[in-house]
């Protein structure tokens, strides 16, 4: 029987707010898992794109922001290259939906558990849960940009498409992981310190 009463786990201002508690966590942990394979398979297929044209790869591809540093790029790989780079750009779709619900779960369940403690955090994470599926959109919108340059397309729109969609997307990826660690955190500080002082 799920808590069906919780105010807060049924409050549709957050997502997954159909979850119980314990569907919310069991769910985080299956994406916070896959997010972390799909992470290791990316970064293994990213490997051969590291050169001196693109030192981060696959990244630098992204904040190339124009077409000539953008094509320099894909030249400087190879055709063996160009194939990894597809086969990175593809998994990254997967990728997308696993990082932004499971820092989506993060924020809820952090959220959800500072509810009736600290009364302005619940609240931004609630914002910031509901960003996460913003930042997938952005991101799936960047590699299909992506895609189009590496495919020879000779637009100079999309590297420019690609570059505004990377930057917002990593903020507000960065500001919900900061949102579920320093949350957690204020949690267990919190809790611990109840704990005290019902003991006292």
């Amino acid at each position: 029987m799920t808590n069906s009463h919780n105010p807060e786990q049924s409050n549709p201002r957050y997502p997954f707010a159909r979850l119980s508690e314990s569907g919310q966590k069991i769910a985080f942990i299956f994406l916070f898992a896959l997010t972390l394979i799909v992470l290791a398979s990316l970064q293994a297929l990213g490997a051969p794109l590291n050169t001196e044209t693109a030192p981060m790869g696959i990244v630098s591809f992204e904040f190339a922001g124009e077409l000539a540093p953008a094509q320099r790029m894909v030249e400087s790989w190879g055709q063996e290259g160009r194939v990894y780079a597809g086969l990175s750009l593809g998994l990254d779709y997967l990728f997308l939906v696993a990082y932004a619900s499971a820092i989506s779960l993060g924020c809820v369940l952090v959220a959800r558990s500072l509810a009736r403690r600290v009364k302005f955090l619940p609240g931004i994470g609630a914002v910031l849960a509901w960003a996460q599926f913003a930042a997938a959109l952005l991101d799936a919108v960047e590699n299909y940009g992506l895609i189009r340059v590496l495919l020879g397309s000779d637009q100079a729109a999309w590297p420019v498409v690609a570059w505004w969609c990377a930057v917002p997307k990593f903020i507000i990826v960065a500001l919900g992981l900061g949102y579920v660690i320093v949350g957690a955190l204020v949690a267990l500080v919190v809790r611990t310190r109840s704990a005290e002082a019902r003991r006292s």
